[in-house]
């Protein structure tokens, strides 16, 4: 089995990249070769003639020096800033997981650890049969939950978890992103979700606009996230 996570969200917007690209750091920082992988982005623009996605790039700007091609990194980088299945069919493609795998394999080849990012959430739909939860079964990669800090966190937190480990994935735990720099009882709901969820806090982020003024960060749990990896 590759050594590596798969990190998907509550939702869309909850701070995904953010999350991959800081455990992409601390993996380096520990002297290991990393790799990010986005398999599948909707919402891209066009840069010297190719589509390219926001979320893809910073993956593999923190992915270090050594660079792979930019559409092994991102298999699909599909124009529309929508649902990936409907991103896919309003360009005619078809979201193929054979070609997501092999990119996969080939990152892996060169890499101590891999840090896949999902779109959305966790039951996202790719193409006919196929959503993110069936994507991550056959990579067959742990999860991070990455809970967007809002109104309505506690209940998708609850509910993302719930369907991970459902559907047979391992998931290490979750990491908080703080989207909302306003938003109302934040050591309250970060408490709840302590409580609530079955699996361990990661850590936790605060918005960068409230730094000083919340309770204090979590760090991010670099040690545990690598137990439950191949890459101990």
């Amino acid at each position: 089995m590759t050594a590596g996570v798969f990190v998907t969200g509550t939702d869309t917007d909850c701070g995904k990249t953010f999350v991959a690209c800081e455990i992409l750091r601390a993996v380096r920082a520990r002297g290991l070769s990393a790799s990010g992988f986005k398999p599948v982005a909707a919402g891209a623009v066009e840069r010297d003639g190719k589509l390219r996605n926001d979320d893809a790039l910073a993956l593999m700007e923190a992915s270090g020096p050594k660079k792979y091609p930019y559409e092994l990194v991102n298999p699909y980088c599909l124009p529309a800033a929508v649902s990936p299945h409907l991103a896919a069919d309003e360009v005619g493609a078809s979201i193929d997981i054979v070609q997501i795998l092999d990119a996969f394999e080939k990152l892996a080849l060169g890499s101590d650890f891999v840090v896949a990012e999902g779109a959305g959430g966790w039951r996202v739909p790719l193409a006919p049969g196929l959503d993110i939860e069936g994507l991550v079964l056959r990579l067959r990669l742990p999860v991070v939950l990455v809970v967007g800090l809002r109104l309505g966190c506690l209940n998708h937190a609850q509910i993302s978890e719930e369907a991970i480990l459902a559907s047979g994935a391992r998931l290490i735990g979750w990491v908080g992103t703080q989207v909302d720099p306003a938003m109302s009882h934040l050591a309250g709901n970060l408490k709840t979700l302590d409580e609530r969820l079955a699996t361990p806090c990661l850590g936790w982020f605060p918005h960068p606009a409230t730094v000083g003024v919340v309770p204090v960060p979590r760090s991010l749990d670099v040690a545990a996230l690598l137990s439950f990896t191949q890459a101990v």
